[in-house]
């Protein structure tokens, strides 16, 4: 009787556990990995987000850079973390939904493999000529390329990048040739597109704003569902008369899957919180060119599938490889 009682204390003490762990969460400091080098959109979106989630959880969270192999070194660092609630990530579209459609293979499963918190923000690329363009329209650049074809080119900041997507979308929407010309980041391929190296990008609007309003850049359309509130009078290339062209990217909050629902809540709770507050807003939306989104764990799942079936086709039907 005495082992039997002291077996059922033991399996009590077992299944109270991660009550209690939900319950006091955290109770220990949080990593957040950004698999990203630090100073980027995504590290600074991590840092602004983490230390006002912070006070909500009244808890220390830690952001932590791992870098390396286009952002799927983080990724699957934390992929293959403990589902404790205490190794999260900050994590954008590259890694997430167009690596798993751009490589033979990933060491990690999008959709398997992380409990989904919430999409944070989206953001979306305009498409922009440097001043001293002949081109005053997207006709006038696709009358070049059918003229020639491949002489009309554009930059991005590398393979699978939005901007490089963008191009490819336009390409096979229009059945023109465009040259696509990959960078190590977008801060050198707009360099070359405002020295009139290049015939145009398509660049994040955050970044191409400034360029627009000082009169080095024209811009003739967004790539978003929606105009951009940097650039309300910009038309959508949808609205062009280009159906179904959307190019945007997210950034989003997830953990390991098989995470405590309740964490994941109380997680989720703390990035509503965050957004709301009006100097995460500045940071994000105001200088940073980000739609705020903070949606449910739910419709981050969502996102993730319809961006994947997405780019899976779009990559597929452009034939790029990763070489």
């Amino acid at each position: 009787m005495k082992n039997i009682a002291r077996l059922t204390l033991v399996l009590a003490a077992a299944l109270a556990a991660p009550l209690a762990g939900a319950a006091d969460y955290p109770s220990q400091p949080i990593r957040l990995i950004v698999p990203y080098v630090a100073g980027g959109a995504a590290d600074i979106t991590a840092r602004v987000v983490a230390a006002r989630m912070a006070k909500t959880l009244q808890g220390t969270i830690v952001v932590e850079n791992k870098p390396g192999a286009n952002g799927m070194i983080g990724t699957d660092f934390v992929a293959k973390a403990a589902p404790d609630g205490y190794t999260l990530l900050l994590d954008a579209s590259g890694p997430l939904v167009v690596n798993p459609s751009l490589y033979k293979k990933t060491p990690y499963d999008p959709l398997k493999d992380f409990a989904p918190i919430s999409q944070i923000t989206s953001y979306q690329y305009a498409l922009v000529v440097p001043r001293q363009s002949p081109a005053h329209s997207i006709d006038d650049l696709l009358a070049a390329a059918r003229k020639k074809p491949g002489a009309v080119t554009y930059g991005s900041a590398g393979l699978g990048a939005g901007g490089h997507l963008a191009g490819e979308l336009l390409a096979l929407r229009t059945g023109t040739q465009l040259t696509h010309v990959p960078y190590k980041g977008n801060a050198q391929a707009l360099t070359d597109v405002l020295g009139g190296q290049l015939s145009f990008t398509f660049d994040t609007t955050v970044t191409a704003t400034p360029h627009i309003q000082s009169g080095k850049l024209r811009a003739y359309a967004v790539t978003g569902p929606r105009r951009a509130s940097s650039l309300p009078d910009l038309p959508t290339m949808q609205e062009l008369g280009y159906k179904d062209f959307v190019i945007t990217q997210f950034q989003g909050l997830l953990a390991p899957a098989g995470t405590d629902p309740r964490i994941i809540a109380t997680l989720h709770d703390a990035v509503v919180q965050a957004v709301k507050d009006p100097e995460v807003v500045r940071k994000l939306a105001t200088e940073g060119g980000n739609e705020i989104i903070a949606g449910t764990p739910e419709e981050f799942t969502r996102q993730l599938r319809d961006d994947l079936q997405r780019y899976r086709q779009l990559i597929s039907e452009a034939h790029i490889t990763a070489e």
